[in-house]
């Protein structure tokens, strides 16, 4: 069993490569990027998510992430360095989200709650202190995080909750997905 850390929490976090919206506000597929992969990855680990899900419908994209992985956690790159072998361990890679959210039920007996976040405001939008609140309850709870220009509004209205967006000190709200992820799981399950 993986140790869910110091804060007792059940979380797991998936990488949304579908549907997201472009620039435009379409809904598309995004690439995987190796960036991600092991950024995330790491923050996963260090923060004790449980599973870091990467979901894309692309069998190309499956595929270049399963090679990616492998390389890290069964090949050379895990001798080498095996502080990256025990991060890129926890990803798992899924073609839908429905399939992540059944996995999760399946392994906690529970179906996760799910917490789509964004940059863009809202008025539903959960904060972090009662977020982490919730997860003290030792529930399941799965946090999305969307590539390219954000997860689409129809992800985010399925979704049990959204949370609030990470703000700056200007106008200018554009991080990328790995600050956003290492942001949030620090607000989160952080030492406080």
């Amino acid at each position: 069993m993986i140790s869910t850390g110091s804060s007792g929490n059940c979380l797991y976090v998936a990488l949304v490569h579908y549907p997201v919206a472009d620039k435009n506000g379409e809904t598309i597929a995004s690439a995987v990027t190796n960036l991600d992969l092991h950024d995330i990855a790491r923050a996963c680990r260090t923060y004790g998510v449980k599973r870091y899900y990467i979901i894309t419908p692309l069998e190309d994209q499956l595929l270049l992430a399963n090679r990616i992985i492998a390389h890290w956690t069964q090949g050379a790159g895990g001798v080498y360095n095996p502080q990256r072998r025990k991060a890129l361990e926890r990803i798992r890679l899924k073609s839908d989200f429905r399939t992540t959210v059944d996995e999760i039920a399946q392994t906690e007996a529970y179906t996760p709650v799910t917490v789509a976040t964004s940059a863009k405001r809202s008025d539903s939008g959960l904060s972090y202190g009662r977020l982490r609140l919730m997860l003290a309850n030792g529930k399941p709870f799965l946090l999305a995080f969307g590539t390219a220009w954000g997860l689409t509004e129809a992800f985010m209205m399925e979704a049990d909750y959204r949370l609030a967006p990470l703000e700056g000190v200007g106008s200018y709200n554009h991080l990328s997905v790995r600050s956003a992820v290492s942001i949030t799981l620090d607000r989160l399950v952080g030492r406080q």
